[in-house]
């Protein structure tokens, strides 16, 4: 690795370290035991991501003949190696975990069972679910020269198996055929309780079709039957300019998806050799060749942990969502906006009010139109629901969907066909950019005049995500807001020229810049011996340019506190030239998911809402949103949120010069913020 760029984390190993502190909250004794389970789904759910994506991308790069470093020193096949070497060790440790997670849960009540493990009541229970429910979606595939080898889908369990015919010889070569696990069943069955016990016991189903493999295959014998497992590259890789019908063009490359290049290929400890063999080479495949001791994908554990009846002391305690306290006591939203901004923070606050919002929009007769973007939506929208409602009603609804929202398209697709057959406006965004910002736009007839309400947001327009991720939305009808609001919808359904924003950054055209402008401010005044601080929350900083600007005010004695949540390309305490800046990253129940940005600008405080992360897609591949909040109590409440980030001392780990990452401590007493956010609207007020 190149010394001179030392100074630069890999972006890729950043990750790795991202998902070793999601697997930290697995092994956290302190977590309740079946949120330690979630987590463990969480770490499976996130490798697949990023082998299908990130480490797929790696992997063209070397087919392609790339050897070129990149801004941390590393050239594809360096990272290509050290990357499979830590996610292999991820695994052995996750698979570790996920032993010590059930032992204790066995403890408690909780099993999966091995087939040999079942009493007599319990077989005869497994032998009619398997004869009645799960024999009839079965589909052996035989492999040999009459049938080629199956085409395999993507992150779906399969079972290999050897079988010899009856009455052969045993040295005869065996024949192989390949079973695939049904998804459309559920992948833990539960087991009728033993007698005189009230244990909540399961079996995997790959260990009952394993049990009553021979049903499939009259005549033959199974010599071995081993699950397996295979990632291929999902990348879209689409020709938008050329594109005559972006939705088509997407529902093709989806289709594609499913040829995409093997990229890692999971089987189960001790496979027969010449099963293996086999795999390898139909699939072409040698360097990312996992072996688990274990169930493969444990992404099934996610769902695992919340159908398990009873058993509340071993969750979270439930967080009911507050309305806020802005709109409880009235029928009409528009008088609340039209007076004052309201700041909602997510989860502890109810996504229902956006959803009333809209629905109140959508019922008024004085409103006019609603635009709005949407990137990722739940799979039951109200919100969708009720801008059908709108446009049925014969307001103008305009929807900017984003069909390339990494596995959501489909869904995307079957909201955007909903939406244009109730009469909305749906556009598709720009050619080659993303829609990723977040925002409402409501145009109101008042007295004689128009008045536009707005909401701005960190997070997704998805009721879903909002009881899971930590998001902030702002609702706002200033007029200043309003009319760039109107003139980001125009630019992304129409043809305009470059606005002069008065309040928004908008990427790719000048949000960086702004941010620039932003971050030189403070340096010139720490310079000048002024105050000087900044504190910026994202989820991801990996721009080159951005580091470098921060490094620059740090230099200059400027006060940087980043907290990241995930990837962090920046390395702190780099002598001379990043001396001044602390990275935290904070790992707990929800997703952190706000961007909100602080600028001490000399004590004129100054706070942003974006929806950007400071990587380079958002800052120029992408429509993005940074919005200043006006209001000067609200500015407060953002800056006592960001507070209790920096305070926390439980969940919270600070990334260290070295790359890793260490639990803070500070000399507070043990203080968690997400915990101590959940006393609305004590974070409102917190000092």
């Amino acid at each position: 690795m190149n010394k001179q760029l030392s100074h630069y984390v890999n972006r890729d190993l950043s990750w790795m370290e991202f998902n070793r502190r999601v697997l930290q909250e697995a092994q956290d004794v302190n977590n309740p035991l079946l949120e330690r389970v979630k987590f463990l789904a969480i770490v499976s759910s996130n490798l697949d991501e990023f082998m299908s994506v990130r480490v797929a991308g790696i992997q063209d790069q070397i087919r392609a003949g790339y050897t070129r470093t990149d801004f941390t020193g590393y050239t594809p096949a360096g990272l290509w190696k050290r990357l499979i070497k830590r996610s292999t060790q991820m695994v052995h440790d996750q698979y570790k975990t996920y032993r010590e997670v059930f032992r204790a849960l066995g403890r408690e009540g909780i099993s999966l069972r091995s087939i040999d493990e079942l009493t007599i009541s319990q077989n005869k229970a497994v032998s009619e679910y398997f004869h009645e429910i799960v024999f009839p979606v079965l589909t052996p595939m035989a492999v040999d020269q009459s049938r080629p080898f199956p085409l395999l889908h993507t992150k779906e369990l399969y079972l290999s198996v050897l079988l010899s015919k009856n009455n052969e010889p045993e040295d005869e070569e065996p024949l192989f055929a390949i079973v695939q696990v049904p998804s459309i069943l559920p992948r833990f069955v539960p087991l009728p309780g033993r007698m005189n016990s009230k244990k909540t016991e399961f079996v995997l189903l790959e260990d009952i079709i394993e049990q009553y493999i021979d049903t499939m295959f009259n005549g033959y014998t199974p010599m071995a039957v081993d699950p397996f497992r295979l990632t291929r590259n999902a990348d879209l890789s689409l020709n938008e300019d050329d594109a005559e019908d972006l939705l088509a063009e997407i529902e093709k490359e989806l289709r594609r998806r499913r040829w995409g290049i093997p990229v890692r290929l999971e089987v189960d400890k001790g496979m027969h050799p010449y099963a293996l063999e086999l795999l390898k080479e139909e699939l072409e495949i040698e360097d990312n060749l996992i072996e688990i001791d274990g169930p493969l994908d444990l992404s099934f554990l996610m769902k695992f942990s919340l159908t398990i009846p009873g058993h509340d002391n071993l969750r979270y305690e439930r967080l009911e969502p507050v309305y806020p306290q802005e709109f409880e006591e009235t029928d009409d939203m528009f008088e609340v906006v039209r007076q004052r901004d309201v700041l909602m923070y997510h989860p502890y606050e109810s996504f229902e009010a956006v959803n009333d919002f809209v629905l109140q929009a959508a019922y008024d007769d004085d409103v006019l139109a609603i635009k709005m973007t949407l990137y990722r939506v739940s799979g039951h929208s109200a919100l969708v629901q009720a801008l059908a409602k709108a446009a049925e009603s014969g307001k103008q609804v305009t929807v900017v969907v984003e069909l390339k929202a990494r596995f959501d398209e489909e869904r995307n697709i079957a909201w955007a066909r909903q939406l244009e057959k109730a009469g909305c406006h749906v556009v598709y965004g720009l050619v080659g950019l993303k829609t990723h910002a977040k925002i409402m736009l409501v145009v109101r007839r008042e007295q004689g005049t128009l008045r536009r309400y707005v909401h701005v947001g960190t997070g997704n327009y998805n009721d879903s995500t909002a009881t899971l991720y930590t998001d902030i939305g702002l609702f706002t009808s200033h007029p200043i807001i309003g009319g760039d609001a109107s003139a980001l919808f125009n630019e992304v359904t129409g043809y305009s020229s470059p606005y002069d924003w008065k309040a928004f950054g908008v990427a790719p055209t000048d949000l960086k810049e702004k941010l620039f402008r932003l971050i030189d401010r403070e340096r010139d005044n720490a310079l000048a011996g002024k105050p000087a601080r900044i504190i910026a929350k994202m989820n991801s900083l990996s721009n080159q340019e951005m580091i470098d600007k921060l490094y620059e005010a740090s230099a200059a004695g400027v006060s940087i506190v980043l907290i990241v949540r995930g990837v962090c390309c920046l390395r702190p305490g780099v002598p001379g030239r990043s001396d001044n800046i602390k990275v935290i990253s904070i790992v707990d129940r929800f997703l952190e998911h706000a961007r909100v940005m602080y600028f001490n600008n000399g004590g004129e405080e100054e706070v942003y809402l974006s929806s950007a992360d400071w990587m380079t897609r958002n800052l120029t591949r992408r429509i993005e949103l940074m919005c200043p909040v006006f209001d000067p109590e609200l500015r407060k409440t953002l800056i006592n949120m960001l507070q209790l980030n920096l305070n926390d001392n439980v969940k919270a780990r600070e990334l260290q010069s070295n790359g890793s990452y260490a639990h803070v401590v500070n000399e507070l007493l043990p203080f968690r913020s997400q915990f101590a956010a959940r006393a609305i609207p004590q974070w409102k007020s917190y000092v």
